[in-house]
């Protein structure tokens, strides 16, 4: 087989708005979450390799290859195949910080499932890459589906959704946030009404339905423990309604034009992480590798 590259948008995502309805009897939590794809993410790079094994490039990332989810994923995609004789370089260019509640990690491993299946012609339709990626962690579904989504039990049942396209101001505090820690947590609140199917109306949710349902039952605990979340939400609340996204340290606002969010990125302090995007109903990567197939 001729070698062939693929670099894919691995995108971030927001969580619109997230409740905890209750702790389940294996100890999991459910949930109700809107993911809001964004148009910016990591940028990785696959590269076909015959020498049988699978190389990894991701510098600036403080675990071993065989933990990270990427070199995971790609295991799990060539085990699922049967044919251990397929070999890859998969270089990661990191955009997205670790522990930021914005889905880096798992959207890394999803868009390596997606890339990996293309290029070594797995044939696994995006079920099977979904139920593959559940094994890697809750989040990874939505992200190979690749599409924005409301989702309900630990996050692995989606029901796509078409939102309405906001500018979105995320900023990053320097703190990473353990999503254990916070669900082991007395405090944690666990008992908040459950959204119905028939609220998404038409499965197109507008900027009233996301402000009625705005909001984050991790947030109170996050910023109890982690000061600099506070601190980055109450200085962007200051220019519009800002909420914590996931169970990160990231907080985001969502504005009508891509310059509004632009002039308050700019007026942050001095010092401040973050980016401006746009909100998209379907994922770069999924883009990417329809154009991708369409000259192979």
């Amino acid at each position: 087989m001729a070698t062939q590259t693929l670099t894919l948008t691995a995108p971030a995502k927001l969580n619109l708005m997230l409740r905890i309805l209750g702790r389940r009897a294996d100890g999991y939590h459910e949930l109700q979450t809107v993911f809001q794809l964004l148009d910016f993410g990591d940028s990785l790079v696959f590269r076909t390799s015959d020498d049988h094994q699978i190389h990894l490039h991701c510098p600036g990332v403080d675990v071993s290859p065989e933990q990270n989810l990427v070199y995971r994923a790609a295991a799990l995609l060539r085990q699922a195949s049967g044919n251990t004789a397929l070999g890859a370089h998969i270089s990661v260019e990191k955009r997205l910080p670790a522990g930021g509640g914005i889905g880096g990690g798992s959207s890394d491993a999803a868009t390596t499932l997606l890339g990996l299946n293309q290029l070594w012609q797995c044939g696994f339709d995006l079920n099977a890459l979904a139920e593959l990626g559940r094994q890697l962690g809750a989040d990874v579904p939505v992200f190979v589906r690749g599409h924005s989504a409301f989702a309900e039990g630990v996050g692995e049942r989606l029901t796509t959704v078409s939102i309405e396209p906001r500018w979105y101001l995320v900023l990053t505090p320097a703190c990473h946030v353990s999503t254990a820690t916070l669900f082991s947590d007395p405090r944690l609140t666990r008992d908040s009404a459950a959204i119905t199917l028939a609220a998404l109306r038409d499965r197109r949710l507008n900027t009233h339905w996301l402000d009625t349902y705005a909001g984050n039952d991790f947030q109170p605990l996050v910023e109890d423990l982690y000061p600099e979340v506070r601190q980055a939400r109450e200085w962007l609340a200051q220019h519009a309604k800002a909420f914590l996204t996931g169970t990160g340290a990231c907080v985001f606002a969502g504005f009508e034009s891509e310059s509004a969010a632009q002039a308050v990125f700019n007026a942050r302090p001095e010092g401040w992480e973050g980016f401006v995007a746009k909100g998209v109903d379907e994922s770069l990567a999924h883009r990417q590798l329809a154009k991708f197939a369409a000259t192979v």
